[in-house]
Parts: structure tokens; C-alpha cells; sequence
């Protein structure tokens, strides 16, 4: 099937990905999608994961010097404390001048001091000038423009490399797939609802072509509603699966992610979900792990893009409206950053 560049425009400003395997941006950068694990094992609850979870790091980091992404969340802090000894925590931390950001790197630390001394750790900053200078090696290695997560992935993962490490490891996924996506899952969403409130940029505020992509959600619906558990742990999760490959795959270093490899063995509990409780099976988990600490408050992987492109005027290429990023978010300012940069790419090849 040829490229299909107006299909993958709208997608990615959608999905932050190409919703269909079979298109693409250009024949010039054929799209590499990569397959979702197969050998994954049920579970359903929280001594099932501990023991996959075990199994899985024992078998994969067995004779392997392993970087570990840490963050301030209980995922990678449950990983922590199954690592081998030899194992380098590596924490980001994102710098910009003027402005205060998150920085996780003092939970990560306590994680370490309580589950595993020993542990080497390192805090890998990450600046506007990272994101400008790696984007374009992420994109042309993608054939599509990225996620602003992956700049940050790459940087971590060429310090690992840099370090000796063989791989690293990562706890992505285990939102998905264990209920973590707290907000989407809080209440039942109509189609229309859902698909309003899932959009990261509806394509019509940017684009001058756009097409509404509805098959994603079509494939989630009964009765008028989305299947939103389902709709996040099959489709989104593969979104956020060939992210983490690209950046570690332009760092040229293996990754490993335990949760990918596992899958819900059962109905999730939604009244445990929308009660607060949350992945509550990798909950369960790091309280058995960390008994003297509090499971911490949610954090996404801090990004200060409000910041970083509050300078940037906005898109000037013909695709594109003009001042259509006057109101948008700074997370929504990146996709269209990063789909005009390259768009750009391919005019340059």
C-alpha cells in the first residue's frame, strides 16, 4: 500500500502515532511497526506479577550489566527491587532555565536507600537544546515525527550505553495495562465524548486538510460507548511500545520491558479503579516491596513544553493554519512542532 501523508498528519496529531500499520508518511521512510510481545503471561493479582515480574528479570538481565529507568512512580521502583546488583538507576530530570520543574531524582533516591543501596544512580538532565538536537536523528530513524518522550528515552539510553550498560529496562506499559490511566478510566465515555476528550490535537485546529481518523475508537465501541480499559491496554499500549524501541534503538542499545510481557489475566475491577485505586494489582506490589513508604502521588514524565516553546510563534508551512497554536497546550505546541520539523525532513531527502 503507497504512503499516505494527509492520513498520517491527522493520525499523528491524533494518536501521536499512525492509527493504521498500512500507511505511512513517505516510500521514503517506510514505517518500521513493531510487533507487541506474544509470550505473555496472565495475571490476576498482585502475587501472579510479583512472581512474572521475578522470573522475567532473573532470566533476561542473567550475565548483563543493566541500566535501570527510574523514576519517582512505584512501577520502576518495583523493577529496583528485583535488579542484580550491578545494576545503574538512571533518574531524568528536565532543565530550564528560569522555570522550576519536576524532579523526580529525590524519590528515585529513596527508593534506592531503602531496596537497594548498592545501586549506582544517575540523573540525566534533559534541555531544550536535547530535544532540537535529537529530534531529527529520532524522526528520520522512525519515519515519522516522535513524541516528545522519546528525546528524553534516547538521552537516557546513550548515557547507559556510554556507562557499559548491555540494556535497559523499563516499567512502561504497566499503566496500560493495569488500569493506571486514571482520568480516561474515571467514568463511562459515549463516542463522541470519548473521542472529543482522547484527541491529543483535533486535526481540523491545525491542519488545512485534515481527516477525522474514527477507526481506533469504532474497534472499542458497544452500544454507543468505548471499551476504554480495552481501548488503552491493546491499542494504546503498542503506541507507547514503538516509542521506547526508537529511542533506544537510535542510542543503539537493547531494551527490556517486564510488564509488556504480561497481560490482565481477568476483568479489571473498575470500582477499585474509580475508587481510587488504581493499577491497583502493581499497587499491591509495591506496598508488599516498600512497606515504609506510601505509595507516592502519580506523576507523568515531566516535560516543561509550556515553557521550552512558549517563544515559538508556530507553524509557518502551508499545511498548517496560521496562529493555530496560539491557545494550544505546550504538550500540544510539540506535535505540531515536531509534525512541521518533519515535514520538513522530507522536503530536505
Amino acid at each position: 500500500m503507497p504512503a499516505d501523508l494527509q492520513y498520517s498528519m491527522s493520525s499523528f496529531l491524533m494518536f501521536r502515532e499512525s492509527a493504521d500499520q498500512n500507511k505511512w508518511f513517505s516510500d521514503r521512510f517506510p514505517k518500521a511497526f513493531v510487533d507487541f510481545p506474544k509470550d505473555r503471561t496472565a495475571v490476576c493479582d498482585s502475587g501472579d506479577l510479583l512472581r512474572v515480574l521475578k522470573k522475567q528479570i532473573d532470566d533476561y538481565t542473567r550475565g548483563k550489566k543493566i541500566g535501570l529507568a527510574l523514576s519517582g512512580g512505584i512501577d520502576s521502583a518495583i523493577l529496583l527491587k528485583l535488579m542484580p546488583q550491578n545494576t545503574v538507576a538512571y533518574t531524568l530530570k528536565c532543565v530550564s532555565p528560569g522555570a522550576e520543574c519536576i524532579d523526580e531524582s529525590a524519590q528515585a533516591k529513596r527508593y534506592i536507600d531503602y531496596a537497594a543501596p548498592d545501586t549506582g544512580h544517575t540523573v540525566v538532565p534533559v534541555s531544550w537544546e536535547d530535544m532540537e538536537s535529537l529530534s531529527p536523528r529520532l524522526m528520520r530513524h522512525k519515519g515519522a515525527p516522535i513524541h516528545s518522550i522519546e528525546v528524553q528515552i534516547c538521552k537516557l539510553a546513550m548515557q547507559a550505553k556510554a556507562d557499559g550498560c548491555d540494556a535497559v529496562v523499563f516499567g512502561e506499559t504497566a499503566d496500560c495495562i493495569y488500569g493506571g490511566h486514571s482520568k480516561l478510566l474515571a467514568r463511562d465515555w459515549s463516542f463522541g465524548e470519548f473521542v472529543d476528550r482522547y484527541a491529543f490535537v483535533p486535526p481540523y485546529r491545525a491542519l488545512k486538510d485534515p481527516q477525522l481518523i474514527l477507526e481506533p475508537f469504532r474497534a472499542y465501541e458497544k452500544d454507543g460507548y468505548i471499551d476504554v480499559f480495552r481501548f488503552i491496554s491493546e491499542f494504546v499500549v503498542r503506541i507507547s511500545v514503538n516509542s521506547y524501541i526508537n529511542a533506544c534503538a537510535v542510542a543503539g542499545i537493547e531494551l527490556f520491558m517486564p510488564y509488556a510481557h504480561t497481560v490482565m489475566g481477568c476483568p479489571p475491577d473498575m470500582g477499585r479503579i474509580r475508587g481510587g485505586e488504581g493499577k491497583y494489582i502493581v499497587r499491591g506490589v509495591f506496598e508488599q516491596l516498600y512497606p515504609a513508604i506510601g505509595v507516592p502521588l502519580k506523576l507523568p514524565m515531566p516535560r516543561p513544553m509550556s515553557e521550552w516553546l512558549k517563544g515559538w510563534p508556530g507553524p509557518v508551512r502551508d499545511e498548517f493554519w496560521p496562529h493555530c497554536t496560539d491557545t494550544m497546550t505546550g504538550d500540544q505546541k510539540w506535535l505540531v512542532w515536531s509534525l512541521e520539523r518533519f515535514l520538513d525532513i522530507l522536503d530536505d531527502v
